[in-house]
């Protein structure tokens, strides 16, 4: 399909940027362009603007803040799977990157872009939630600080409301002691997960004394599998603790699976990504 008649602008800086998305309640900003383009032709999404932020250099990067690893919103997907800080620092995102699409989708596709939109079947955001991750958002007002656990509202919603545009996301450093593991389902390389699994385990001498769990498409946004993380604390196996995997979810119904059958893979990935994250 065609997508809906819109007014373009190019921003040459945030601070342009956030003026432009503030004059019209109705704009978007086009990054990379792989998550909102689709929409624009099925015209789920008609913004009245676009405003593309894709020329802007200096929120490319990726940088060792301290207690944490800062990652600017236009890095594209293939530079977050290459950076040897990432690999060494917080090696769940840049694994997570390497597998999102195909290298075209990469090549193209911003971590900002995939979070900003608030895609439920998206890989990033529940890696994010898992990771206790934080959004740096810059509007009018200035800058605020937002947790992935309050950043994702809704199906194709975030906390990013009219005005505002995601600039940084900040991951933190993963120590020796912490097992990791992102495992999803999916019928082609370039679909969506049917289901995916974030797993964080902190380990002491070959056992888990608490494991952090979150679950991709079983509801209109991330979720903890506050279950899982229960029974994980409690001394239970990864077979056990998987079990539990889709309690309190409300996965849909569609083309690519049905709700029952994405409970069943939600249990059968969280097995699997707790066993690897432990072992």
């Amino acid at each position: 399909m065609i997508p809906a008649a819109f007014d373009y602008d190019v921003a040459e800086s945030v601070e342009h940027a956030v003026g432009l998305l503030g004059g019209d309640p109705d704009a978007k900003a086009l990054a990379g362009g792989h998550s909102l383009v689709p929409a624009l032709k099925l015209r789920i999404a008609r913004p009245s603007k676009l405003v593309d932020i894709g020329r802007l250099s200096d929120l490319a990067y990726v940088k060792d803040a301290g207690t944490h690893v800062a990652i600017g919103a236009l890095t594209r997907h293939a530079a977050v799977q290459a950076d040897p800080l990432l690999q060494e620092h917080c090696p769940i995102v840049s694994t997570t990157a390497a597998g999102i699409g195909d290298p075209q989708v990469r090549h193209r596709g911003t971590i900002g872009g995939s979070l900003a939109h608030g895609d439920p079947a998206s890989d990033l955001p529940a890696v994010m939630l898992a990771l206790g991750a934080e959004m740096v958002v810059v509007g009018s007002g200035g800058e605020r600080t937002v947790a992935a656990g309050d950043f994702f509202t809704g199906v194709f919603e975030t906390a990013v409301v009219a005005g505002e545009l995601l600039t940084e996301i900040r991951v933190p450093k993963l120590g020796g002691s912490t097992g990791w593991s992102y495992v999803k389902y999916h019928r082609r390389a370039q679909d969506w997960a049917t289901v995916g699994v974030a797993v964080l385990v902190q380990r002491d001498n070959g056992s888990a004394k608490g494991a952090t769990v979150a679950l991709v498409n079983m509801a209109g946004t991330p979720v903890r599998a506050s279950a899982v993380e229960e029974a994980v604390a409690n001394g239970a196996s990864p077979a056990d603790a998987g079990d539990h995997a889709a309690d309190g979810t409300t996965p849909s119904d569609d083309t690519a699976a049905s709700a029952e059958f994405r409970k069943h893979l939600a249990r059968v990935l969280t097995k699997r990504a707790l066993a690897e994250a432990m072992a």
